[in-house]
């Protein structure tokens, strides 16, 4: 008999179930997917014909690495519900690469870095004693923390809009953000797991009531276009390599913690190592991929982390239904403009929720030990110094920019690095035994 559990990993749900539950997903991923293309191509100057196609690929390159991730190709993929897009870590060096050398320095960089990645998967099983729950936790717990300020952007009515922290915004966000608590709290079957897609689209409608909707580039849209492959050719230059390399090192980390969202939110369990070397492996070769069609390297998403460890549905089937729709998406453009159209303050109302669902995770992963002595210390420095920087950016101001690049932003790698440093040179706590006579 067929599994049709939302919550078991190889379970298949009637479609009827699995299209709303794997729109949830396309519908806090789609923006952060398409933005950093469109930032660097703004910045280094790229045609609107050129960055239409290239938003397009986005989509396709998004939705086949999520397939991969999914289903796996041979040891390639985590066979895990993990969503892959378009990374913001790869922005700053994006532009930084291509201001020196153009669009094709970035792309051969990236070329390199993704082979390197891949090759850090294979042998990942060799340093996975550098990641225990409580260093993994940490990440887990420094990327729900970084990606909080970033929610609450969006909830606010999005970066640059003229419109930000209106009484509209705040009011459209509430509001969605007050549906998803009161139907995962009191909802049952399909309302309670469904709730951020509900959620969302009574946000639409009333964003659409008050005049915050504009359906122009929907109408613009065309209705069928292919993505181009090789639009650009590469180049390939020594130091913006190595500074691609050091950032898809920083991918690597995320991935880890990423991962570790998934499965201890949604299955309440640490990944496996085989899942491990397989979702890097996978995201280093989906960056290659993504070269091929001239976009941005591509990584796992935290936002859909955060709504499994909220939903604790953990079916790829539901994933893989999501990641049809981007692909369907990249061959039609009236879609991705549709998506385009959503509010910021209404996808900003369940990417709080979600969020903070991964800095849970993190906490779950780093209590499965006592939090005292040692453990403790870890925790402290590491989130300390992580989340410090990562909120007082100019600590580094004085260095260069592939240091401030790695170890400035969000503080992710910072908190990641301090904690696998203090796992390895302080030593484990001796338990006192105290013998009564």
């Amino acid at each position: 008999m067929k599994n049709r559990s939302i919550y078991h990993v190889d379970g298949v749900p009637k479609l009827r179930e699995a299209i709303p539950l794997g729109l949830q997903h396309i519908l806090a991923m789609f923006i952060s997917n398409i933005t950093p293309i469109i930032i660097v191509a703004g910045v280094l100057g790229i045609s609107q014909d050129m960055k239409t196609t290239l938003i397009q690929s986005s989509m396709l390159v998004a939705g086949i690495n999520t397939l991969i991730q999914a289903y796996t190709i041979g040891p390639v993929g985590a066979r895990l519900p993990i969503v892959v897009g378009t990374s913001f870590a790869f922005v700053p060096i994006a532009i930084s690469i291509g201001t020196k050398y153009g669009f094709e320095g970035v792309l051969g960089a990236a070329l390199v870095g993704g082979v390197f990645e891949a090759c850090v998967g294979l042998y990942i099983k060799k340093i996975r004693h550098l990641f225990p729950s409580i260093v993994t936790g940490i990440i887990v717990l420094s990327i729900g923390l970084s990606l909080l300020p970033v929610g609450i952007k969006s909830f606010a009515g999005g970066f640059g809009s003229a419109e930000f922290g209106s009484l509209q915004n705040l009011g459209v966000g509430v509001l969605v953000l007050a549906t998803v608590v009161f139907l995962k709290q009191f909802g049952k079957g399909m309302i309670s797991t469904g709730a951020i897609f509900i959620a969302t689209i009574l946000g639409l409608i009333v964003a659409s009531i008050l005049g915050m909707v504009d359906l122009t580039p929907v109408k613009n849209a065309g209705y069928f276009s292919i993505p181009r492959p090789l639009m650009y050719g590469v180049s390939f230059h020594l130091d913006a390599i190595f500074a691609m390399m050091l950032m898809f090192i920083v991918s690597a980390v995320e991935t880890v913690g990423d991962m570790s969202g998934v499965t201890m939110g949604g299955a309440g369990r640490e990944t496996t190592d085989k899942e491990l070397s397989g979702g890097i492996i996978a995201d280093g070769l989906g960056s290659v991929l993504a070269t091929f069609f001239s976009v941005l390297p591509t990584t796992s998403f935290s936002q859909n982390t955060g709504m499994i460890a909220m939903t604790g549905i953990m079916s790829r089937f539901i994933v893989g239904i999501g990641a049809m729709f981007l692909v369907v998406a990249a061959f039609v453009p009236k879609i991705g403009a549709l998506l385009t159209v959503i509010p910021q303050s209404v996808l900003g109302g369940s990417l709080i929720m979600m969020f903070a669902m991964i800095s849970i995770s993190g906490i779950n992963l780093i209590t499965k030990e006592p939090l005292k002595g040692r453990n403790a210390i870890i925790v402290a420095v590491s989130l300390g110094m992580g989340y410090g920087i990562g909120t007082v950016p100019g600590v580094l101001e004085n260095y260069s920019e592939t240091v401030k690049l790695i170890f400035g932003g969000s503080g992710i790698v910072v908190s990641g690095c301090i904690g696998v440093i203090l796992n390895v040179v302080l030593p484990v706590d001796k338990e006192v035994i105290t013998v009564k006579i």
